[in-house]
């Protein structure tokens, strides 16, 4: 079987769910080549392939269509970042490929050979009312990457913890999208990414909105490794782009989709004291005092435009369903 073409589900014994990767991808030509390669010889084959690209200028698109023919390119006329990759992708994928699932990752996510086998096994043991599945995420050098370790429910009952231990997991409350198994039905009820985030948060957002109401478990069988540069950490300078956590922040705990006003509440203070360990680690601080302003007066003073305006914007039209 050639590594680059899905084998379609009718094409295996007994009924399965429609499995559709989403891979976002911008100007890391290697390493996307690395990860749909890796995506490509999961031991349980997928049903598709959907690639976003975010307007690379390093070749990376046409990497896609030489290397990995079989897989749906989307090309996004101008940077989207993630949030917006994610939309459109997920949308993509429902759409076009009538996902049941969607297993979402960034184009520097290179997963084990059996990580999409063990989430959806995890998902299976627990049932399908599961509206997430995420991985263990990895560094290079094996560590845990802090910044991707999916966020505990406390309140969380004894019955709820009992079912995701059988299921090889323990529930969470929000997770991120390195390697992470989403439910089609969760996606429809609950919307798409909020793509005018761009970076920062809008996996946050969008998995809390899903778990507020659906049950999600983190799997640390299923492993991955995020190849960024540096070891993620929650004290680590994010320069600039702090703008985006502050803002994406306050539009989160504004709409009120994601955290019951109690839980917002307290999640804002957490940020607020993440926001304290930042500025003390940085090196940066006139940067991130900056960033801080302006991320609060955005947040405060302006709304996310719609999915459809920003994905318009970079040549990508969302269907009638969305």
């Amino acid at each position: 079987m050639s590594p680059t073409v899905p084998v379609p589900a009718s094409s295996r014994p007994g009924p399965s769910p429609t499995v559709v990767a989403v891979v976002v991808s911008y100007n890391r030509r290697e390493l996307l080549s690395e990860c749909l390669g890796a995506v490509a010889t999961q031991t349980h084959p997928l049903d598709a392939l959907v690639v976003v690209d975010n307007a690379s200028t390093d070749g990376s698109p046409e990497l896609v269509e030489r290397d990995f023919p079989a897989a749906d390119l989307v090309r996004l006329t101008r940077n989207t970042g993630g949030a917006g990759g994610f939309a459109a992708g997920l949308a993509r994928a429902l759409d076009q490929h009538s996902a049941d699932l969607v297993w979402v990752m960034d184009d520097d996510t290179i997963p084990s050979e059996t990580a999409l086998s063990e989430l959806l096994a995890a998902r299976e043991r627990y049932g399908s009312e599961l509206g997430l599945v995420a991985s263990r995420v990895l560094w290079t050098n094996g560590e845990d990457q802090d910044r991707n370790i999916p966020r505990r429910v406390p309140w969380a009952t004894p019955r709820a913890r009992r079912a995701a231990a059988a299921a090889g997991g323990r529930p969470m409350r929000t997770a991120s999208f390195v390697s992470l198994l989403v439910s089609a039905d969760a996606i429809r009820a609950t919307g798409l990414p909020t793509a005018d985030f761009f970076i920062w948060n809008d996996d946050f957002e969008f998995t809390a909105r899903i778990l507020r109401s659906r049950p999600g478990i983190y799997v640390p069988a299923a492993v991955v490794v995020h190849k960024t540069k540096e070891l993620g950490t929650r004290s680590a300078d994010p320069g600039e782009r702090f703008f985006n956590e502050v803002r994406n922040k306050i539009w989160t705990f504004r709409a009120g989709r994601a955290f019951s006003p109690g839980e917002a509440s307290l999640r804002a203070a957490v940020a607020l004291v993440n926001w304290v360990r930042f500025y003390r680690h940085s090196q940066r601080r006139a940067v991130l005092r900056r960033a801080l302003g302006a991320g609060v007066r955005a947040g405060l003073l302006h709304r996310p435009r719609s999915n459809r305006e920003v994905l318009a914007e970079a040549g990508y039209e969302l269907g009638e369903a969305w």
